[in-house]
């Protein structure tokens, strides 16, 4: 799969395709044309450095968070699964489960999340609507141990996607903390309905 997103001066293209056999993604970045014009629906512009800074700078965040180095130099913040169930609940973050839906079946999905299957085609652009629709809120990322959220957020700051927080505890944790079950915060079943619920609830609708 392949986006355009607007960058400043240029345009790159960002491709996330799953990776063998833990699904961590294989990231490929690459700068296009010096981008003339493009669509508001297609393209996301960003100030890299002043974006980010207003984007994770809410009070919340500048005491929970730690800044940790993404590709190419771009800051990303990390967050305990504590701290992004209350600011999910809080409106201060908008907390994306990226695992896939066997996943989702198997542990539930965290309170205040959003199911998002990184491995679909429409991942990165869902991504881009919600930074559209959400401009001063921090998107943030969960997965299962905190591998999978830890390459996708830095691969997508390291090309300039401000706002973005990796949850790095994961859904059961592991090296990077005791995890969101472990911690017994609350989650809610993967049922149609609920997923359909919790995605209306956040994700933009398209226009007609």
């Amino acid at each position: 799969m392949g986006l355009s997103i607007q960058i400043t001066e240029y345009t790159y293209l960002v491709q996330i395709q799953s990776g063998e056999p833990d699904m961590r993604p294989e990231v490929t970045t690459k700068p296009l044309a010096q981008a003339r014009t493009m669509s508001r629906r297609r393209a996301l512009m960003v100030g890299i450095g002043a974006g980010m800074s207003a984007l994770i700078g809410t009070p919340m965040l500048a005491q929970s968070t730690n800044q940790a180095p993404a590709q190419n130099g771009a800051p990303s913040a990390k967050m305990t699964a504590t701290q992004a169930h209350d600011a999910a609940l809080a409106g201060d973050i908008i907390l994306v489960d990226i695992r896939t839906p066997e996943e989702w079946a198997e542990t539930g999905i965290g309170e205040g999340a959003i199911p998002l299957d990184m491995r679909t085609d429409d991942f990165v652009r869902k991504l881009i609507a919600l930074r559209e629709a959400n401009p001063s809120t921090p998107i943030a990322m969960i997965c299962r141990t905190g591998n999978r959220s830890q390459f996708v957020v830095s691969a997508l700051a390291g090309q300039g996607f401000p706002g973005l927080v990796d949850v790095s505890e994961g859904m059961v944790g592991g090296r990077n903390g005791r995890g969101w079950i472990p911690t017994e915060l609350p989650v809610y079943e993967s049922t149609p309905e609920n997923i359909a619920a919790a995605l209306e609830a956040v994700m933009p609708k398209p226009e007609e």
